[in-house]
Parts: C-alpha cells; sequence; structure tokens
C-alpha cells in the first residue's frame, strides 16, 4: 500500500512538473514556480475574498494567476522553457510593483516578494543576467521607497489592523512554505545528482576492472599463441588451431574496441545517422546464418521469422545502426542462455516495425531490468566478471534505436528467459539503389590476370600485409608512404588500375589526395583502407571519391570481393 501511494505521487510529480533528470533542473523550477505561483494566487484570491478587501485586488490576483496559468501550461506542453524564463521573471517584477500599490505597499507583505524573486534571479539566470536583474530590483525597490516616501497616499491603507495582521502572517507563512519546498527540492535534486556521482564512480570503476579483464584475456590468447607458433616440429593441425585461437581473440579484441569507440561517440553527442535503404529480410537471415555455429556448439536452437514478405521488408534506415542493434541483442541472448532456444523476428504494428528477440536464458532480475539499459552495466553489478563483455551493448542499442526513433524495453522472468522488443518507424522503399551490398553478392571469377596496383600506406606493416595479399593480383606494386607522393605517382602513371589509400597520412591525408587525383583521373578504382572505423567515415570517404571502403583490420575475403567487383572488366 505505501509502496502504491509512493509510485502515485512520483507519478502526479512527473505528470505536472516531468523528471529533472530529463528537462534540468532550471527547467523543472521554471514548472514548479509558475505551478506554485499559480497556487499562491487561488489561495490569495480566497483569502481577500475572506478579509472583504477591495474588488481590484481580488480581480488583479485572478488576472495574475490566468497569466501563470498559460506560462506553465506553454512551459509543460511545448516544453521550451526559455522563453518561459524571461516572461516568469518580467511578469513576476510587473506584477509585484502593481501589488506593490494595491496591497498597501510597505505595510503589507508584498515587500517579501522581492527577496523571493532575487532568490530564484540568482538560481535561474547566468552571469550577466544576474547582474543586469539584480541591478533592476534594487532600482525598482529604491523608486518604490521614493514614492512611499514622498507620497503616503499612493499606497493607501488597511481597512484596519486586524486585517493588516491577518494578511501579512498568512502571506508570510505561504512564502515561508514555498520556500522550504523549493530548498527541499534543491536539496534533494542535488542529492541523487550526488548518488548518481557515486554510482557512476562505482559503475565505472567496475567497468575497467572489467575492461582490464576483457582486455587482458584475448591479448594473452594472441601473445601466448603467437609465442607456441615459433615452436619448431609443430604439426599443420596445431598450426592450424593456434592461429584460429589467434584469430578468434582478434575478432573478440576489436569487438571491445568497437564498443568503447561507439558509446565514446555516443556520449559526446557525434554519432550520426546515415539513412539508407536495407532489406529487414536479408539482415535477419545473415544475423541467423552468423549465429547458428555458436548456437550449435552449445545446442540451441536459433530461428527467426520474418514480419513482411520480401518485396515489402525493403525499408529507408541506418542499416549498420539497426544491424548493430540486432547483433547485440543476440549475442546477449546467445551469451547468457544455456540450453533451449534463441528466436527472434519483427511485427509490423501500425507505422513501425516491433523486432523482438527471445531467449530461454538466465533471465534479469526485476531490480536491474532498467539498470542493464544503462552505460557501464551488466544485469548483476557484482558479479560483472562472471560473463564476457564490457556491459556497453545494451547501452549502445538503447541509444541506436533512440536515434531511428524508437524505443527498446525487456519482458523478463529471472531463471525464465527474457524477451527484447525495439521498435522502428516502417518507411518503405520500393527504389533500390545501386549500393556496397552489390560488391558482396558477385560471384568470385578468376581474376589472376596482372594489375598495376599503387598502395598509399604509412605504416609498414600494413603495407607488408596488402602487398601479400594483392601479389597474385599485381603485374606491379607501387608504394609510397604519404597522399603527395600518390598523387604525383598518379599524375604520372596514367595506367594505374587500384590504388589502396590509407586515410591518415603524413603532409596529404587519403581524402584530399583522393579529391585531387579525381580531378584528372576518374576511372581509377581507389579503395579507402583505414584504421577509421567511426560511423560517417565511410560516407567521407565515398564522397571525397573512393570506390570503396573497408576498415583495418583488413580481411582477405573482402578485399578479394572488391577486386572481383571492380576490376573483373579492366583487363
Amino acid at each position: 500500500m505505501h509502496k502504491e501511494s509512493e509510485n502515485r505521487i512520483k507519478n502526479l510529480m512527473w505528470f505536472l512538473f516531468r523528471n529533472p533528470d530529463q528537462i534540468g533542473f532550471d527547467n523543472y523550477l521554471i514548472l514548479v514556480l509558475t505551478f506554485m505561483i499559480m497556487t499562491i494566487g487561488i489561495m490569495g484570491s480566497i483569502i481577500n475574498v475572506f478579509l472583504s478587501l477591495n474588488k481590484l485586488t481580488t480581480i488583479s490576483t485572478l488576472l495574475i494567476t490566468v497569466l501563470f496559468i498559460l506560462i506553465y501550461l506553454y512551459s509543460r506542453i511545448f516544453n521550451s522553457y526559455i522563453l518561459s524564463k524571461y516572461l516568469l521573471s518580467l511578469l513576476s517584477l510587473i506584477i509585484i510593483n502593481i501589488q506593490w500599490f494595491i496591497n498597501y505597499g510597505s505595510s503589507g507583505p508584498i515587500l517579501y516578494l522581492f527577496v523571493i524573486l532575487e532568490s530564484f534571479i540568482l538560481i535561474l539566470f547566468l552571469k550577466w543576467e544576474r547582474i543586469v536583474y539584480t541591478s533592476i530590483i534594487f532600482i525598482n525597490v529604491s523608486i518604490l521607497f521614493l514614492i512611499e516616501y514622498y507620497n503616503p497616499a499612493s499606497v493607501g491603507k488597511y481597512p484596519n489592523e486586524a486585517a493588516r495582521l491577518i494578511d501579512i502572517y498568512s502571506s508570510m507563512l505561504i512564502y515561508l512554505m514555498l520556500g522550504i519546498l523549493l530548498l527541499n527540492m534543491a536539496l534533494t535534486f542535488y542529492k541523487k545528482q550526488q548518488e548518481k556521482a557515486q554510482l557512476a564512480d562505482k559503475l565505472k570503476s567496475a567497468f575497467l576492472a572489467n575492461m582490464s579483464h576483457e582486455i587482458r584475456t584475448p591479448m594473452n590468447g594472441i601473445l601466448g599463441f603467437a609465442e607456441l607458433l615459433k615452436k619448431p616440429g609443430l604439426s599443420g593441425a596445431e598450426q592450424l588451431s593456434y592461429i584460429a585461437i589467434i584469430e578468434k581473440s582478434s575478432n573478440r579484441m576489436l569487438n571491445i574496441i568497437n564498443d568503447l569507440i561507439d558509446i565514446s561517440r555516443i556520449e559526446s553527442g557525434i554519432m550520426d545517422v546515415h539513412i539508407g535503404e536495407t532489406n529487414v529480410n536479408e539482415q535477419l537471415e545473415f544475423i541467423q546464418k552468423f549465429f547458428q555455429p555458436e548456437a550449435e556448439k552449445k545446442s540451441l536452437e536459433l530461428s527467426y521469422n520474418p514480419g513482411l514478405p520480401n518485396g515489402k521488408a525493403l525499408i529507408v534506415t541506418d542499416r549498420e545502426k539497426l544491424y548493430a542493434i540486432l547483433t547485440n541483442l543476440v549475442k546477449n541472448a546467445l551469451k547468457f542462455t544455456n540450453h533451449g532456444y534463441i528466436q527472434f523476428g519483427y511485427l509490423k504494428r501500425e507505422n513501425n516495425l516491433e523486432f523482438y528477440v527471445r531467449d530461454s536464458g538466465i533471465g534479469i532480475p526485476i531490480d536491474r531490468q532498467e539498470a542493464i539499459f544503462e552505460r557501464f552495466v551488466q544485469a548483476d553489478v557484482a558479479n560483472q566478471m562472471a560473463h564476457q563483455g564490457a556491459g556497453l551493448g545494451l547501452a549502445i542499442s538503447k541509444s541506436y534505436v533512440e536515434m531511428l526513433g524508437g524505443r527498446i524495453w525487456v519482458e523478463t522472468s529471472e531463471g525464465k528467459g527474457s524477451t527484447f522488443f525495439f521498435t522502428i518507424p516502417y518507411n518503405p522503399e520500393s527504389i533500390i539503389s545501386k549500393s556496397q551490398s552489390e560488391v558482396n553478392s558477385v560471384d568470385l571469377v578468376n581474376l589472376k590476370g596482372k594489375y598495376i596496383i599503387l598502395i598509399a600506406e604509412d605504416d609498414s606493416v600494413s603495407e607488408t600485409l596488402l602487398s601479400f595479399a594483392i601479389e597474385s593480383y599485381a603485374k606491379e606494386i607501387i608504394r609510397v608512404q604519404n597522399g603527395i607522393d600518390a598523387v604525383s605517382i598518379c599524375e604520372s602513371r596514367k595506367d594505374i588500375d587500384l590504388i589502396l589509400m590509407d586515410i591518415k597520412m603524413p603532409l596529404m591525408n587519403g581524402y584530399e589526395a583522393t579529391r585531387k587525383i579525381r580531378e584528372f583521373n576518374g576511372k581509377v578504382v581507389i579503395v579507402a583502407v583505414t584504421a577509421y572505423s567511426l560511423s560517417g567515415d565511410r560516407e567521407k570517404a565515398l564522397e571525397s571519391g573512393c570506390n570503396y571502403y573497408i576498415s583495418k583490420p583488413v580481411r582477405m575475403e573482402e578485399l578479394i570481393k572488391i577486386f572481383n567487383y571492380h576490376l573483373k572488366d579492366r583487363k
């Protein structure tokens, strides 16, 4: 019963004033102040009627109340506070001045309102605004003093002393209650912020400890088995086994780095959305095939259910972000499910696609169901190292879903499994454009002909790896270490078929070099090969004139597909 009452109060407070964590304490205070002034106005009108004060006082109080009701509704409905802040301060000052003359000047309670108004100004305004408004208040009070001093009749007198005392002390009680309420609100808010900061420190400490484990574990696999490969007398099977472990550890390390990069871009507000066409059914099929071997290792049934036929499954959204969300959720399901099944798919609900990932895993405790979507949090903070992972996947997924205009939630019972849901807008697209996905669908052809290939790469290890990868395709490999040399070589050698262009190079970067090359050579195939792997880098590379983009570490099969697609008709 007590919990229900507490929830009702919380819901009422959210309905009236919203959440200060979401809108900021200053904006929250504006809503509270306008609401309180409305309440005081209503109470003041009742007191005026009870004391039989003049009609002008009662009517003016009611008009003030209506004005502040309008400011409150404007702020609450339109979620706009800058205009409300200035209107609140300006109207408050005007109204206090009017009330000064109506409510008997310094003999009444209005004098105390100047003190309260100045307190609000100190909270709501920035440095230069505070100086201006405080100066206005001091000048205003000085003028009122001079008017009342030289013309006492301008402010009038109470009908009797008893009415004056009741008006002053009842108003003082109201102002005192208001002051206590606002001070309590401020203390509660800042106490909550302090607790959040302490929790954030705790989570980040746990995160750093977990990251140390997450990074050291794959590094141990990479360095350890690389050392074992040096041993003489290893059989072919042993070598392949060690290489497979190194590859698995490297992929795990790469996933950790990608998560860290993504969360840093999200927190800094520089993660962009790149809208394009994607076939949702193809994404589901790819994810099912990709994770099927892992599911089979754990004897799990992995299935997917498309909610639309292929003809209607082509939508406009950010393909990479949708893929990342689904991948994170399926990976989580695999991680926390030891037996049973994992099902994923989607349904069309009105103007949205509602995706789901359902598993028969360990479930999530009820007190952790909201926390799991926070940064650096796993379902059990005290036992973060029980499962591999940095605790970033769901936080990244939540941010991506919100960027795409949807929402994410979970339905779960501890020990009985979980179902994660998320929605994205259903924006069907019938026009299919030529994209990089075509490169992946090209059948491998025999390209053992000889091509002239330029490698623009300043890192010797990367250059050596690329040279080995392309040597069977190349009649000649030209190597340069900066963008200026790349442009110069292309000017003198018109017979170059393909350029592997690193982006970060000394003297001139790959973007600028590509733009300059495109000024005199529009036919040469340029592939951006770079350690930059952030959202937006692909688009920047293509805009500069590159035909394709791949990020390091380079996967040989991807490089071969590029050759097949771009060079098959050259010679």
